[in-house]
């Protein structure tokens, strides 16, 4: 087990250092010169000299990145260019947010996906398959913005069971804050739904065909036992990996959800730094959002080795 985990430990440092250059390099390949966006409309050559000077932009590329990445080692993602505040605190003042609504959504990924796909394999070639498949598929096909633009017309604007937009931290009122949430984490974890409920249903066909299953239904174990005991946890390794990538996946794809029901996230913040051309803050949202990209993986081997105990002693 501590072999296994640390060969995945050891690749995570050269991961994110090769995330890092392909995240700086990849940057500058958006269209535009910052000093003409920070320099206003006058744009003044001393102006526009002296702001590339203090920003390093008359540096050559390599040195550039260098000091980039120094200063992020010491937790220094730099200055926002256009507001003028920390990165670091930006990203600490917008990460809770959006990892609340990718939490919630994530959570109801699970309670929907996992259950409809452990029904539809063991009730396989039923109405509750079919019923099952047909929802998986309505699930990947609606586009997130549509589905979030029609729950705010039929539960905010007809109903009026919840707030249509807007956003309430869990530490001010958690009730307000769940019911701004709600409909946003649901929006996301609909499409996350389909695809696990669908994996969930394909690992759990194969493991039901397995000579250990056999084996316990002759022995005369409950099929419930069989299923949840059995099956069921070998059937979650995969799912298991499914599940970090699709979390990861959530804190990166929720621009559009936060843009629809106006959530002051990541989602926002790197729209709003990308318009601008403010280099620092969009290299720090998407340099973090790939650091807990590669560290939910490593939980996901972690997992691993919890859920199967033959991996123990590798």
């Amino acid at each position: 087990m501590r072999g296994h985990l640390g060969v995945r430990v050891a690749q995570v440092i050269p991961t994110l250092l090769l995330v890092s250059i392909m995240v700086f390099c990849l940057q500058q390949l958006m269209p535009g010169d910052p000093a003409l966006v920070l320099a206003g409309e006058e744009r003044d050559p001393e102006v526009l000299e002296q702001i590339r000077r203090e920003l390093k932009l008359d540096q050559p590329l390599v040195i550039q990145y260098f000091y980039w990445i120094g200063n992020v080692l010491q937790g220094d993602l730099g200055f926002s260019w256009r507001i003028r505040q920390p990165v670091t605190e930006l990203v600490a003042t917008k990460l809770p947010v959006t990892l609340q609504l990718a939490g919630m959504a994530f959570i109801i990924a699970v309670l929907i996906g996992v259950p409809m796909g452990i029904l539809s394999a063991v009730k396989k070639n039923t109405f509750w398959d079919y019923l099952a498949n047909g929802i998986g598929l309505a699930g990947l096909s609606t586009p997130n913005f549509w589905l979030g633009i029609m729950l705010i017309l039929l539960v905010s604007v007809h109903l009026g069971w919840l707030p249509p937009s807007g956003y309430v931290p869990l530490t001010e009122d958690w009730k307000q804050s769940l019911a701004t949430t709600i409909m946003p984490a649901f929006v996301l974890g609909n499409a996350i739904s389909a695809v696990l409920m669908r994996h969930t249903r394909s690992a759990m066909l194969t493991a039901l065909q397995q000579d250990y299953v056999r084996t316990a239904r002759a022995k005369g174990v409950r099929e419930w036992t069989v299923v949840t005991k059995h099956a069921l946890r070998n059937a979650l390794v995969p799912v298991v990996t499914l599940g970090a990538l699709e979390l990861g996946t959530l804190l990166s794809g929720a621009v559009l959800t936060e843009q629809v029901f106006s959530i002051p996230g990541f989602g926002k913040m790197i729209v709003d730094a990308v318009f601008n051309r403010d280099y620092p803050v969009v290299q720090g949202v998407v340099l973090v959002t790939a650091t807990v990209y590669v560290l939910l993986n490593l939980l996901a081997d972690v997992l691993y080795v919890l859920i199967n105990p033959r991996l123990r002693g590798a």
